[in-house]
């Protein structure tokens, strides 16, 4: 009889959920969508009662295109965003909205992190500590919402949320405590003496007490949230993590070795090291993240996917009504334009800091621009102009991991990117790199759902599950010439954050 299991994940715009039997084919998939609140410049704030609703319709979706019996699906796991922080009261009701990984409101206590100058910061090298991570975020809370705060009994990340809703258990994932608030397995735990320096003690007594590895069986699910879901009582609940870093696993960058390019609302860079590197400008390598004993390094933009589409609706009319006429897609139409525009666009930059940035500068003030634009520039001149900058902020990451001895010959790659061949091309081309494309380009569903067969013991572990249920579909090997026609671009690019930095930092100071 074959075993299967359940695989779900909370990404920025929506969630998803899948049905996999142990050698990795789907046999039943769901998803469901929500918006993101920005009531303020740099604030972005979700409701986790519609994250529940969405989970319920995507899990539903997929049990009914499914042919498996409920009673075949062993386990469950799940991954989300991180950095994500959801405030409880004792009867675990939801307090506020979630403040999430891409909110920067709390850079003033990002940058008191900063200056304890505590041996935790290796995991950002030593450099500034991003007001995206979760410690921040928390002292934001308890700083300028004490009343919030006050009634705060539980303190979590998005993966622990549903963990206890799924399971009734409260829990906090390693992948989660290491990632984002500086737990390290390896030195005892939590950095007391930090939290201490920051006169934040009361917040670690607000987190989950059991702290658990990836892979984890947290228990069974409840029995009226498994009727609720359409799945059996006896599945198991198997404790996730961080979206990107399972996306990894799903891509089958689980070892040492393999880096992967994870494509979204926004771009996150990941691999897994045998030893920890620390450097500043990237963020790692986090113990036990991603998968025991493994060090998980990490570098990121904040807004990729995300600028796409503010682009599609706020300044592509043209293509809109073009579309409109055709039948084709927007984005079939503004990819169009773009391949009849030269590399380098005519001299027009766009930088994609439109969120910060938060890797390889880390810094929350930088914003987003386009520059050198001209009477000559269209509507597709700015499309591939943001492409490009997409692209050079990721060959600035890449860069920096090149400089610290990490390999990168070829990315595997996930996520939106892969479904435009004109944007995976220019990823090739400027980073010169070989981008290996798998068959499943879902990764964090499919790496969730890996997860949940390692705790189900259908895999003996993540590395041995991620090759069993990962094939190859195609390779995009870079063009040496498009390489070197984007140099001078890419050094205008990189220039541009240093030449407009200060000027930078003064507006957001300003609007925040």
């Amino acid at each position: 009889m074959v075993e299967y299991v359940l695989g779900i994940d909370l990404g920025t715009s929506g969630a998803r959920a899948g049905v996999y039997a142990p050698d990795g084919s789907v046999h039943g998939f769901g998803t469901a969508s929500w918006q993101t609140s920005h009531p303020k410049p740099g604030w972005a704030e979700q409701d986790p009662d519609t994250w529940w609703a969405c989970t319920v319709q995507a899990i539903r979706a997929a049990m009914r295109e499914t042919h498996v019996n409920p009673s075949d699906i062993k386990a469950l796991s799940m991954d989300t965003t991180s950095c994500t922080v959801v405030s409880l009261d004792a009867n675990d009701r939801v307090l506020r909205p979630a403040i999430m990984w891409m909110d920067v409101r709390s850079v003033k206590q990002a940058e008191r992190v900063t200056e304890t100058s505590h041996e935790a910061l290796k995991y950002c090298g030593h450099g500034p500590v991003s007001a995206e991570w979760g410690l921040p975020k928390v002292l934001w809370l308890k700083e300028e919402e004490p009343e919030v705060y006050a009634k705060t009994a539980t303190l979590c990340d998005q993966t622990d949320w549903l963990v206890n809703r799924l399971s009734g258990r409260w829990t906090m994932s390693v992948s989660h405590a290491s990632g984002k608030y500086l737990y390290d397995g390896d030195t005892g735990g939590w950095p007391v003496s930090l939290y201490s320096m920051l006169d934040a003690d009361d917040i670690l007594a607000k987190f989950p007490t059991d702290v658990l590895q990836v892979g984890d069986v947290v228990g069974p699910i409840l029995p009226d949230i498994a009727a609720e879901l359409g799945l059996s009582p006896e599945t198991l609940v198997i404790e996730g993590g961080i979206d990107a870093y399972f996306g990894a696993v799903g891509l089958g960058a689980a070892e040492p070795g393999r880096i992967a390019l994870i494509t979204g609302s926004s771009h996150v860079i990941t691999g897994q090291l045998a030893k920890p590197i620390y450097a500043q400008g990237l963020w790692g390598a986090y113990t036990d993240a991603t998968v025991p004993g493994y060090y998980t390094i990490d570098g990121g933009q904040a807004a990729t996917g995300s600028l796409i589409e503010w682009f599609k609706r706020n300044l592509a009319g043209y293509s809109v009504a073009k579309a409109g006429q055709t039948g084709q897609s927007v984005y079939e139409v503004l990819t169009e334009g773009a391949r009849r525009v030269p590399i380098g666009c005519d001299g027009l930059i766009m930088l994609d800091h439109f969120q910060g940035n938060r890797a390889p500068y880390t810094d929350a003030r930088s914003r987003g621009m386009f520059w050198g634009l001209t009477l000559h520039h269209t509507e597709a001149h700015m499309f591939r102009a943001l492409l490009e900058g997409i692209c050079y902020g990721t060959e600035a990451i890449f860069e920096l991991m090149r400089d610290q001895g990490v390999p990168l010959d070829e990315v595997i790659v996930s996520g939106g990117a892969t479904k435009n061949d004109l944007w995976l091309q220019m990823h090739a081309d400027v980073s010169n790199v070989r981008l290996i494309i798998p068959n499943v380009t879902d990764g964090p569903a499919l790496g969730s759902a890996m997860v949940a067969s390692v705790g189900a013991g259908i895999h003996p572990d993540i590395p041995a599950a991620s090759r069993a249920m990962t094939s190859v579909a195609y390779v995009v090997e870079p063009n040496p010439e498009a390489h070197e026609a984007y140099q001078f671009s890419y050094q205008a690019y990189k220039d541009s954050y240093f030449a407009m930095r200060d000027l930078n930092a003064r507006i957001s100071n300003a609007n925040s």
